[in-house]
């Protein structure tokens, strides 16, 4: 699935229709006793720094969405059935948090609480209008801060209709946005035919975050985790890491609006000689990451790359078709190599030691070190991540279905980079601060990042022992 922002994402005029919860669901949403499964350390994370900067005075939009066709002329109440019955599915949806003082508390809807209101908003002719349009109405209905905070939506035309979600991050990962197509198209299939929706029950995202926590909360600030978090920190100067080219920024500024790159990075045959090369070292993460390491050294003069992995945490066969948030991340640090082949090593050996540590929530780490990370900026660190979506189910309709995975792009000071390898190839996707600066900088990264991934010999040589990053 291409990462993209609505901008981008192959907008085009018809009739819009969208659903929300219907106003006896928010209503018996309002009545309920609290859950006592508590949130997860990474949506408590997300929603107090969506204070803080609101706080201060800004309004950040975060969410993050999913875009794709359905074929042919659409049966709106077949639709919504599938909406519906996917949002059952996945309890964390049906699931939000108020505040009682400075506590969060959860709240969980029954199966048979949940109810959607479809609204024709309108007929737009003019792509560019109903994209603001959008975009507007997903800010809104998809905030932090607010409950509920997912929206659904579609453009209907004679030969095909657009689906177009939004979720708060609290809700979804990146994982959970691939699998949408696939779902919907299938539950939507399963309404127009008639036939019931079969297959394994889906473990519970809010299940999840009661067994996480209960784990995080079960190691104090001696636990070997937390030492070696607060030796990476600070080295890091007392920071969590920041991608270490110039950016243009001022230190202690306002915070910046952003832009996006987003495009492809090379075709199916030159990544999939990159993933053959970097094979024995444990595939095209390492790779990407040892490539980073050398890129950013190039331009910023770093003696030492250090950065947070980010890691799925779907430890078990129930998590694996679950909607939620299961991300961890791991710090690596990549001393200034040679060559390719060497920071390879080091970013294998580095992963091989330090993945473990993206099983404790990083919120629950910095509390314990009881430093003061009172978050300013939605992106508490800079990232680059790498997945192969192939095996994803439905990966191989996307490009017929015109299928995004959807970034909101608004304010930021960090560099946030996804590298996603499709059935085409390697695509990129980057957000990063405003600035002409960052833009050259980023610019530079992105090409010879792709350089890299081209120059990459063929061998057959025996290679050290492969690393298992799955």
């Amino acid at each position: 699935m291409r990462i993209s922002d609505i901008q981008r994402c192959e907008i085009r005029p018809g009739r819009l229709v969208e659903w929300r919860f219907s106003p006896v669901t928010i209503a018996a949403a309002a009545a309920l006793p609290p859950d006592p499964r508590p949130p997860a350390y990474i949506q408590e994370s997300h929603i107090r720094t969506a204070r803080s900067v609101r706080e201060d005075g800004l309004f950040v939009p975060t969410w993050l969405g999913a875009a794709f066709d359905l074929p042919g002329e659409v049966d709106l109440d077949a639709l919504e059935g599938a909406l519906r019955g996917w949002t059952l599915r996945h309890e964390t949806l049906r699931s939000g948090f108020r505040w009682a003082g400075d506590d969060m508390q959860r709240f969980t809807l029954a199966e048979s609480d949940v109810s959607l209101h479809r609204e024709v908003v309108g007929e737009f002719t003019d792509a560019g209008a109903l994209t603001r349009y959008l975009q507007d109405r997903f800010d809104a209905a998809a905030d932090a801060l607010g409950w509920p905070n997912l929206i659904y939506t579609a453009v209907v035309r004679e030969d095909s209709t657009s689906v177009y979600m939004a979720f708060d991050h609290t809700n979804v990962d990146a994982y959970s946005i691939h699998r949408l197509p696939e779902e919907i198209n299938g539950l939507y299939a399963a309404a127009l035919a008639g036939s019931p929706v079969t297959g394994p029950s889906v473990g519970s995202y809010v299940d999840f975050c009661e067994q996480e926590r209960a784990n995080a909360d079960g190691i104090d600030d001696a636990h070997a985790i937390v030492a070696r978090w607060r030796e990476f920190i600070a080295r890091c100067g007392g920071r969590l890491p920041e991608f270490p080219v110039d950016l243009g920024l001022e230190p202690g500024g306002v915070l910046p609006t952003q832009k996006l790159v987003c495009e492809p990075l090379v075709d199916a045959a030159a990544a999939a000689a990159f993933e053959a090369y970097c094979r024995p070292y444990g595939g095209s993460l390492v790779g990407i990451l040892a490539a980073t390491s050398l890129i950013v050294h190039e331009l910023g003069g770093q003696p030492v790359y250090r950065t947070v992995v980010p890691f799925h945490t779907r430890l078990k066969s129930a998590w694996s078709d679950s909607v939620g948030w299961y991300v961890g991340g791991a710090p690596i640090e990549v001393p200034a190599a040679r060559d390719l082949e060497t920071a390879l090593d080091t970013v294998r050996a580095e992963l091989r030691a330090n993945r473990t540590l993206a099983r404790i929530p990083l919120a629950r780490v910095l509390r314990l070190l009881g430093a003061d990370f009172r978050p300013t900026s939605p992106d508490m660190y800079s990232i680059i991540s790498y997945v192969d979506a192939r095996l994803i189910p439905g990966a191989a309709d996307w490009a017929e279905q015109k299928a995004y995975g959807l970034l909101r792009v608004s304010y930021g000071d960090q560099v946030c980079a996804w590298v996603n390898r499709l059935h085409e190839g390697l695509w990129f996707a980057c957000r990063y601060p405003d600035t002409d600066i960052a833009y050259k900088n980023v610019r530079r990264y992105v090409e010879r990042l792709r350089d890299l991934i081209l120059s990459v010999p063929a061998t057959d040589r025996p290679r050290p022992a492969e690393l298992a990053l799955s």
